[in-house]
């Protein structure tokens, strides 16, 4: 009330001063003639307008420069915004550009190089087994559209068989089907757990192929019709209202098509129940060509990956070399699968990452400090004169503009030089003087000046002027932190390595399902327990000279900012170093566009010790594909310290540590139903 009577003053002041002061009155005046207009114009970030005749004779166009760009260089834009060049008739198309296009043609270029075989990827078996089969598993990392933990999950409850139902993974994936539980409506219909229904005998003929639910704008479409009438133009106009959320046209569209079902030989309350539906759903279903054209890209990289995996995670990978944070979910993806990925190596690696020996090499363009510049003569001279043999040959070889202090720092901390017979330490020691020597030397005889001992250099006993690389080396921690600071994750190794199970008991999410968790009873995010490596610690001060921390939580998937305000570092902030281990407690922040986590609690992460065995034993001809996914979905549904191993007659497997599992909740008797009575032999 107090701010009401404020602005009201304010507002009466306003008015006193507008009918006594000639100056605020033309101020004024203009303001007002301002007020409503647009403040500045833009570009649409993918809409192309398309007409038959020039540009010109259908609206104005302009230059649109950025700050400081020649006009003539800046991009042709429309005058009239898109609702103008809407109600023109003319044809506005959006072209979306995917880095999954590149990671497609990229994969394709690896796999002709390594293998000989030419994929045509527009002309794949849209009924691949093994594609539907990964699919059903959730093993979709990479995958376009589908690799997000949730569509994970609900891949796994679907288990797609037809490339419709991957199109419908992509259209039901989305705020308003899930809102409505249409997603697991859809799951459930399909694998027999929920009965398939209809809203009238006459739709089991327009909704069969998606077990009654209307999960398209074409859906809607096509019930406008049958049900109340429409044309198909009229249909489309219903479509646009309702996605527009136009009251006044919906409001007309309602008692049409209340009207039209009743014409159709239909009851008016099915017109209204149906049109309940529509109202809202108009609004978020997805267009089917759209669903379409975005499922066969998503078809098209399973494929792929499910039929060439070695070659698909190397040019996924490449996608994202420059950033590398992010690349962590796919470089765990590929230790999932039991894909090596090497240390860069200027004996081995490419440019970018590629596909040798069921390996995939660190690209070399990927390193940190070391653009394309730099690593392209390495390789192009490595390519045409081989391998190097040391340092030296390395440095003799190779352009001089390559040998710049930074770069070559940056490979021997990320382990490029260690197929020369070089340690990381040692080299860094002597590197700065070896390619001083080698230089200088380059430089006088491209003078044509011969050294000293010139003479004596090539003869039997002569004199050897080079540096010895000593062998010191680092431990591994450090190694790590280079290879962190480097590569931007780590490659040869992580400190999460063999406490994955322990870390999974103690957290309730993974860092990348943080966002998916379910809100709280308030409505607010939920308070959560995560847990990960800290990287990029930085300490603060607010403005009160409080103290404050700001660092990256980095799990064997992914990473998130993590902000520590001043109560909870008073009491945790012994707790924060560079490459710890630690649990945090609190909630997201999700008012930007990248989510944050405000920790309300910090404590270290200690492993489990637990050496206890799962013994299970399984006749060998009972073991096929269905069982083993079965196991796979139980055991990792059960995570844990214990090691599971598997009796197959005279055989026995032990299985990744990715399946330890706890032995107890109920395990044992899930493990009896699924392998038989006698199938646990202890735990």
């Amino acid at each position: 009330r107090q701010r009401q009577m404020c602005i009201r003053d304010r507002a009466s002041d306003l008015r006193d001063m507008y009918t006594s002061d000639a100056d605020v009155k033309a101020v004024v005046d203009v303001a007002k003639g301002l007020e409503g207009l647009r403040r500045q114009d833009g570009i649409h970030a993918a809409a192309v307008v398309i007409t038959r005749e020039p540009l010109t004779d259908y609206l104005p166009i302009q230059r649109k420069p950025e700050s400081g760009q020649d006009p003539e260089d800046a991009p042709v834009v429309t005058q009239y915004e898109m609702h103008g060049v809407e109600d023109l008739g003319l044809l506005k198309m959006d072209f979306l550009g995917l880095r999954n296009l590149d990671v497609i043609t990229d994969t394709l270029v690896l796999i002709e190089r390594t293998t000989g075989t030419v994929v045509d990827i527009d002309a794949v078996d849209l009924k691949d087994g093994p594609t539907y089969e990964m699919l059903s598993r959730g093993d979709s990392i990479g995958v376009f559209q589908l690799e997000s933990g949730p569509m994970r999950s609900l891949m796994r409850s679907l288990a797609p068989t037809t490339f419709e139902d991957v199109a419908a993974l992509v259209a039901l994936y989305r705020p308003g089907p899930m809102s409505t539980n249409m997603h697991n409506d859809y799951a459930d219909r399909k694998n027999g757990r929920k009965e398939v229904e209809f809203f009238h005998a006459d739709a089991q003929e327009l909704l069969a192929d998606t077990y009654g639910l209307m999960i398209y704008q074409e859906s809607v479409m096509r019930v406008a019709q049958r049900v109340a009438g429409y044309t198909l133009a009229e249909a489309d106009d219903l479509r646009k209202a309702c996605g527009k959320k136009d009251r006044e046209l919906i409001a007309e569209h309602r008692a049409k098509f209340v009207e039209g079902t009743v014409a159709s030989g239909y009851d008016a309350d099915l017109g209204t129940r149906l049109f309940d539906i529509i109202e809202p759903f108009a609004d978020y279903a997805f267009n089917k060509s759209h669903a379409f054209g975005y499922g066969l890209i998503s078809y098209q990289t399973a494929y792929l990956k499910a039929n060439h995996r070695v070659e698909f995670m190397a040019a996924v990978l490449t996608g994202v070399k420059h950033n590398l944070d992010k690349a962590g979910m796919y470089l765990n993806d590929c230790r999932q699968a039991g894909i090596v990925v090497e240390v860069p190596d200027v004996n081995r690696s490419e440019v970018d990452f590629s596909s040798k020996d069921g390996r995939v090499p660190f690209g070399l363009s990927a390193v940190r400090n070391v653009g394309e510049g730099v690593v392209s003569p390495i390789v192009e001279e490595r390519n045409s004169n081989g391998i190097y043999e040391d340092f030296y040959d390395f440095c003799e070889r190779v352009p001089t503009s390559v040998l710049n202090k930074r770069s070559i720092e940056a490979l021997i901390k990320a382990g490029a030089f260690e197929s020369c017979g070089h340690s990381r330490q040692g080299l860094l020691l002597v590197a700065e003087q070896v390619i001083d020597q080698v230089v200088g030397r380059r430089r006088e005889a491209d003078m044509g000046i011969q050294t000293l001992f010139g003479e004596l250099d090539d003869a039997s006993g002569g004199f050897d002027e080079r540096v010895q690389v000593p062998l010191d080396e680092v431990d591994d921690k450090t190694m790590l932190a280079w290879e962190k600071e480097m590569l931007g994750l780590y490659v040869s190794s992580h400190p999460l390595h063999g406490v994955e199970a322990s870390l999974r008991r103690a957290t309730d999410c993974t860092i990348s399902n943080a966002t998916s968790q379910q809100p709280a009873q308030d409505g607010q995010d939920p308070f959560i327990t995560i847990g990960g490596v800290i990287s990029n610690l930085q300490r603060k001060f607010t403005r009160n000279g409080d103290a404050m921390a700001v660092f990256d939580l980095e799990d064997l998937q992914s990473s998130m900012e993590v902000t520590v305000f001043p109560r909870t570092m008073s009491e945790y902030g012994h707790q924060l170093d560079d490459d710890a281990v630690v649990l945090v407690s609190g909630r997201l922040d999700g008012r930007d566009d990248e989510p944050k986590f405000i920790a309300n609690k910090l404590s270290r992460f200690e492993a489990t010790v637990d050496r206890r065995e799962l013994r299970l034993t399984v006749p060998a001809h009972r073991v096929n594909d269905h069982l083993i996914s079965e196991l796979k979905t139980l055991l990792s549904n059960h995570p844990g310290d214990t090691a599971v191993f598997l009796n197959l007659d005279k055989q026995v497997v032990r299985l990744p540590d990715s399946f330890r599992v706890e032995a107890g909740n109920g395990l044992a008797g899930e493990l009896r139903v699924l392998l038989g009575p006698d199938a646990v032999l202890s735990s």
